[in-house]
């Protein structure tokens, strides 16, 4: 199959049991199959209710079954005075990797980066996952090792808030 065959297009509510089923096989790779706490109803309000925190882009198949996704949304750099966007997800069902799904998804966020006058793309990549590494590689990217990512959150962030 080839990239052609596949379409792109943007996430609506009734596709949040899709998008769950793709969160948790993600997870399940990653290691992290334990952390999901999302629910169908959980990503209706989050992607789709009166203040979208995401947007979702969803790969098909000819059959239009949901094979993969992108999950993203705006960041911003105070060095370049311009919005960004953060890739938060980009996942490929296993079977349907190595047809140009997961570079569509890629470059559809990038080209709605440059449509939205972005300053930058960025995203994360766990240290141990070499296929990832190299698609971004491929893809143009360069890691930004010099930075760490910090994580506050569960009771540590609920401490920490009530103490203002």
């Amino acid at each position: 199959m080839t990239e052609a065959r596949y379409r792109l297009r943007a996430a609506q509510p009734q596709d949040c049991p899709a998008i769950l089923e793709l969160i948790q096989e993600l997870a399940t790779y990653e290691r992290m199959a334990g952390a999901v706490r999302a629910t169908v109803s959980a990503l209706e309000h989050s992607l789709f209710g009166s203040a979208p925190a995401a947007e979702v882009i969803l790969a098909e198949s000819p059959h239009e079954d949901v094979v993969g996704f992108a999950l993203f949304f705006p960041n911003y750099s105070t060095f370049l005075a311009k919005s960004g966007i953060w890739l938060e997800d980009l996942y490929v069902k296993p079977d349907h990797r190595g047809h140009g799904v997961g570079s569509a998804l890629f470059r559809s966020v990038a080209g709605l980066a440059r449509e939205r006058g972005c300053g930058r793309m960025e995203w994360s990549v766990l240290d141990w996952n070499r296929p990832a590494i190299d698609f971004y590689q491929r893809m143009g990217a360069h890691a930004q090792d010099e930075w760490t990512t910090w994580r506050l959150t569960g009771t540590a962030l609920e401490a920490l808030a009530q103490r203002r």
